[in-house]
């Protein structure tokens, strides 16, 4: 199948493990090794690459700019062994899952069970079945996925995912994001076309529950990283207690940005209403300057879904995009470190053979800090000086 060009880019821009290996930052050893496990596909554009695997459910594993360094976080560790009964977090900075995690539609517990950790299993399509490619070029890679699931209503979706990749230009990254040429800072940029189709024979509605499309990015963290989110003004645009309130030292709130320190020290996410988000969050590493940016489709005037683990909560209550930092857990041990920006869908209320599309972009920026200033000032509304001194 060719891929279905977009009619519109849109600027709407765990194996559970101690002491886990992630990527070292050579995109050469990443490509090296993730070549021993799968056929993946390289796509390129000038010296930028994107590394897409068939066999780990179409993820971009990572990418890189120049050649040299890998964006991306990869778990080397959970592709050895026996799969994991709960999720194989093999890492990747672009995967796809289905939501809703928790609430009363959940995919990822049993009927009636308690939403508790040893109940929690990460469905195996977007776990650990590989995808079929059913397009590939240079510069794009279409995989698909043929999936049935059951949620903890009860109900039974058949369905299938087409994604397609897109390896973007840098004259396409300038232009998207409204930049000037700057041959001072590097720069790798891709687009993810998710689309979702009903293949039952009955309508997903309020009462059989629906699935939505959520996209996760998962990169390398350091002490000096944050992640930077503009909001919409809003005197309480995000939910902070996914897994307990996040520590006020490591989080703060300045005309209509919220930051979020990403060290990978201490495990905490959090979310922004639909009402609050915009269409793009970001994060710095000012120790090896690199300015991430993943642009994304946002409703704000749709109801998204709970994705909490609890059934109290009404189930059209959710946030539309997503931060996490990792950190120990208090069993022991650890998931990464990495920290994620993350996109969701609204509910996906489709009729038999209906459609939807969710469209996630994401961006690497690295090289002369004046150059990388210049872009966050733009895009983010922020200057690198204050991303820097705000933790």
């Amino acid at each position: 199948m060719k891929p279905m060009k977009p009619l519109l880019i849109t600027l709407t821009i765990f194996s559970m493990c101690s002491g886990c290996t992630h990527s070292n930052n050579s995109f050469d050893n990443d490509l090296a090794f993730l070549q021993k496990h799968d056929s993946v596909i390289v796509l390129k554009s000038g010296s930028s690459m994107v590394i897409v695997s068939p066999k780990y459910q179409a993820k971009v594993f990572t990418s890189t700019a120049d050649g040299s360094t890998s964006f991306g976080w990869i778990n080397y560790k959970a592709f050895d062994g026996a799969p994991d009964l709960h999720m194989n977090a093999y890492g990747g900075e672009n995967r796809l899952w289905l939501g809703p995690e928790g609430g009363k539609f959940s995919l990822f517990f049993p009927k009636d069970a308690k939403m508790e950790f040893a109940n929690w299993k990460t469905p195996a399509p977007f776990d650990t079945d590989p995808w079929t490619v059913s397009y590939k070029s240079d510069s794009a890679a279409t995989l698909q996925k043929k999936m049935e699931l059951v949620n903890y209503a009860g109900s039974t979706f058949k369905l299938t995912v087409d994604r397609t990749i897109y390896i973007l230009g840098r004259s396409r990254i300038d232009s998207m994001l409204g930049l000037q040429e700057n041959t001072g800072v590097a720069a790798v940029g891709y687009q993810t076309e998710n689309i979702l189709t009903n293949t039952g024979a009955a309508p997903w509605d309020s009462i059989t529950g629906m699935p939505c499309i959520w996209i996760l990015d998962m990169f390398n963290p350091s002490d000096h990283t944050t992640i930077v989110i503009p909001y919409n003004a809003d005197p309480k645009p995000a939910t902070t207690n996914y897994f307990g309130e996040i520590a006020a030292d490591r989080i703060k709130y300045e005309n209509s940005v919220l930051f979020f320190k990403a060290d990978g020290k201490s495990r905490g996410k959090l979310g922004i209403h639909p009402g609050a988000a915009k269409n793009i969050a970001g994060s710095y590493d000012a120790i090896a300057r690199v300015l991430t940016l993943t642009l994304f489709d946002v409703d704000n005037t749709a109801k998204y879904l709970n994705q909490e683990w609890n059934t109290t909560k009404e189930p059209f209550s959710g946030d539309a995009v997503n931060a996490y930092n990792d950190g120990p857990l208090a069993t022991g041990g650890q998931l990464g470190p990495f920290y994620e920006l993350e996109s969701v869908s609204p509910p996906a209320f489709l009729k038999p053979g209906e459609s939807m599309a969710h469209h996630h972009s994401v961006f690497h920026f690295t090289g002369d800090e004046k150059g990388l200033n210049e872009i966050a000032v733009k895009i983010l509304g922020v200057s690198l000086e204050q991303i820097k001194n705000k933790f």
